[in-house]
């Protein structure tokens, strides 16, 4: 049974540990590429230090100019358009074209480019107008695959995806969802990885795997 969006907007961290042992599905050239996941991370914005929707100054002019260029491409994904601008203009945060995704209600994605090489996909979380996601770490690939699947960039890969999937209904798309899943594990809490640049956020335990599992990017 494909997730629905109750999944999504509840607390980020425990969508991020209710996300392990879910099977990421992708339909590519009329076949299904499937994964469990078993590696997440949590990010919180805009306290969270490692977010992309930290706090940083913006002006309201320059906040209007990125969400009225924007408003085509994300109309139809704002419950109420008049709140959730108010509620990004109320941030003391930087927006751009790429992270406003994160604002949308849990279920979406929010993909970017690192190292200009790299996907990583994240998947939104929480309420409208809240800036928060967990990021997909690691899959225990389920269809066969010359690439493995053991970490965000390879993830990717295996899933074949690209830019094109920024702000797409994981709940609606014909082409990506998560199903769930009943089989039992046990969830190891850790801090994230890659994110020196956070101060102390960098220490927090959000990111969250299956113990013992040998796809998981780092035990």
């Amino acid at each position: 049974m494909k997730l629905k969006r109750d999944f999504f907007v509840k607390n980020t961290l425990l969508v991020a540990k209710n996300l392990l042992g879910k099977i990421i599905v992708r339909k590519f050239n009329n076949q299904l590429i499937k994964g469990k996941i078993v590696e997440t991370e949590a990010y919180i914005g805009p306290w969270d230090l490692a977010s992309h929707a930290r706090f940083s100054k913006q002006s309201e002019k320059e906040k209007l100019k990125i969400l009225d260029k924007l408003y085509p491409k994300i109309k139809n994904k704002i419950e109420n358009w008049n709140l959730f601008k108010k509620r990004v203009l109320s941030l003391e945060i930087k927006i751009t074209e790429r992270n406003i995704a994160e604002f949308l209600t849990g279920g979406h994605i929010y993909i970017y480019l690192i190292y200009g090489k790299y996907f990583q996909l994240n998947i939104t979380t929480y309420k409208e107008g809240y800036p928060e996601c967990v990021l997909l770490r690691a899959l225990e690939p389920i269809t066969k695959s010359k690439i493995i699947p053991n970490g965000p960039g390879k993830l990717c890969q295996y899933l074949k995806l690209d830019k094109s999937f920024l702000f797409e209904d994981l709940t609606s798309s014909k082409r990506i969802w998560i199903e769930d899943s009943k089989i039992p594990y046990k969830v190891v809490c850790a801090k994230r990885i890659g994110i020196d640049y956070a101060k102390g956020d960098k220490l927090l335990p959000w990111r969250f795997y299956i113990k013992d599992n040998k796809f998981v990017s780092k035990q």
